[in-house]
């Protein structure tokens, strides 16, 4: 046999083309693209279906730690399969630092949680929350070398956020290392003006989440977040990003040159701040930070993702049970918004809404959205062209999608450890029927066909985004 796989009479496509052509994968690798490949001793007939390359969700958290008696619902084992079902090959969750301890020991953590469990492949971003000497001179910087080469810092929550202070000593290190910095862009201590004033006149239903983190907080912190870059001279990714005002801040900043990058996420295009406003506790599953927005809100996003203001599209997968334990009620079900867990479920339906509502309504060519969600966030961690591509030589990593299969959201059929979405009810069209990692196809029609621990720890090069806009053109290699 010439080829381990062939996936024959697909469509293919890449950030940049779409094509008919026969994939053979060799050794878990992609060997050749053309008509008429040799024999595969596994064969798969791919006639009507897309083939795409695995998804990239740069930005998941599983079983990550969260210090307020909250417990995560997925861990790295159920976060990989319903990634994996929902046709994405490579996950990249938080190694998170607690103040007053290591980051070295934060990462060494996170190596045992997901030992033994992931079904796909996954690299490490860290979070530095207690930026010490320690973790600045010498930590930070040789894990970076270590391939941690993306970390994240947050502008807001106490037990996470820095200073502008600390953000540019921070922010130095990075420029100086190489590495690619992703910012949590809201203003910490509006937030918490505007949530004891809301406090004081009872006014605590999760409803007022949304309130107390309006879209001028957002539009604060992500200005002062481009500035301390600016002078810093260092590119960042701000992620999550939820509101109009942010983005015309992240427009400004794009068009003056600055190397200004710009994440966004499901929630953003398919809840409204009237989900948080549901009877009684309900709106709780869908407090996340930033909040929905509106339905004009929406339509920014949406030209911001089309127009070129964001790079990625991520889930931001912050998985919480809404009735089981350690979940949105563990302060119980009449909790004050500030009391619940923040964050969604969303690592397995990611790319079948974007699919269903960009590619399929016609707003997004299929190009944008693998541009979007595989070959981007590849790019921008340091993963590129291993990942994120279908090219001779990169990982065979690759989905397999029915662009005419109709599906309803519901929980039931999805693959999570949570016990809601927020998607439910939601018609989609589009869906990835089979996923490959590495050669080897991890879930069919329904059913996982690998064994956990099959994905592998990938350590990162340095992000090429990251390169700060002064520094010299790379020597070409001919």
């Amino acid at each position: 046999m010439e080829f381990d796989l062939v996936i024959r009479n697909g469509t293919v496509a890449t950030a940049s083309d779409v094509f008919k052509a026969d994939v053979g994968v060799r050794g878990g690798t992609i060997a050749a693209l053309g008509a008429g490949l040799g024999a595969g001793a596994e064969e798969i007939d791919a006639a009507g279906l897309l083939v795409l390359p695995g998804g990239v969700d740069g930005h998941v958290h599983f079983d990550q730690p969260t210090g307020d008696g909250s417990v995560m619902a997925d861990d790295f084992l159920t976060g990989t399969r319903s990634a994996a079902f929902g046709g994405t090959t490579t996950v990249l969750p938080f190694a998170c630092q607690e103040k007053g301890r290591s980051l070295r020991e934060a990462v060494d953590d996170y190596h045992r949680r997901a030992a033994g469990k992931p079904v796909i492949d996954y690299a490490f971003h860290l979070i530095v929350t207690d930026p010490t000497e320690q973790v600045l001179g010498q930590e930070l910087p040789a894990l970076i070398r270590e391939g941690y080469t993306s970390f994240k810092i947050y502008m807001t929550y106490d037990a996470l956020k820095l200073n502008d202070r600390q953000i540019l000593e921070v922010l130095d290190i990075a420029r100086s290392e190489g590495a690619m910095v992703m910012m949590h862009a809201e203003n910490a201590d509006c937030i918490a003006w505007l949530t004891e004033k809301l406090e004081r006149t009872g006014q605590t239903a999760p409803f007022f989440h949304g309130v107390s983190r309006p879209r001028v907080a957002e539009r604060e912190a992500t200005h002062r977040a481009i500035s301390l870059a600016e002078l810093v001279d260092v590119p960042i990714l701000i992620v999550h990003v939820s509101g109009a005002d942010a983005v015309e801040q992240i427009r400004w900043a794009q068009g003056r040159g600055l190397r200004i990058y710009a994440e966004t996420c499901p929630q953003y295009l398919f809840l409204t701040a009237d989900d948080l406003g549901e009877d009684g506790f309900e709106g709780a599953k869908c407090i996340c930070s930033p909040p929905p927005r509106d339905a004009a809100n929406q339509a920014v996003i949406w030209d911001g993702l089309t127009g070129g203001a964001f790079q990625i599209f991520s889930s931001d997968h912050a998985p919480f049970h809404f009735d089981g334990p350690g979940g949105k009620k563990v302060h119980g079900d009449k909790a004050p918004f500030r009391c619940v867990p923040n964050g969604i479920p969303g690592v397995e339906t990611r790319l079948p809404l974007l699919f269903s509502a960009g590619v399929m309504t016609g707003r997004m060519e299929l190009t944008k959205f693998v541009e979007l969600t595989a070959t981007n966030p590849a790019r921008m961690y340091g993963l590129h062209p291993r990942k994120g591509t279908i090219a001779v030589g990169a990982d065979a990593d690759i989905a397999l999608w029915d662009p005419a299969r109709r599906v309803t959201v519901t929980n039931a059929m999805l693959h999570h450890n949570v016990d809601y979405t927020p998607y439910e009810g939601m018609e989609v069209t589009g869906w990835p029927v089979a996923t490959i990692s590495r050669g080897a196809v991890v879930c069919r029609d329904g059913a996982l066909l690998v064994q956990p621990g099959r994905g592998e720890f990938l350590p990162c090069g340095l992000p090429a985004p990251a390169r700060p806009k002064s520094a010299p053109a790379p020597v070409l290699p001919f």
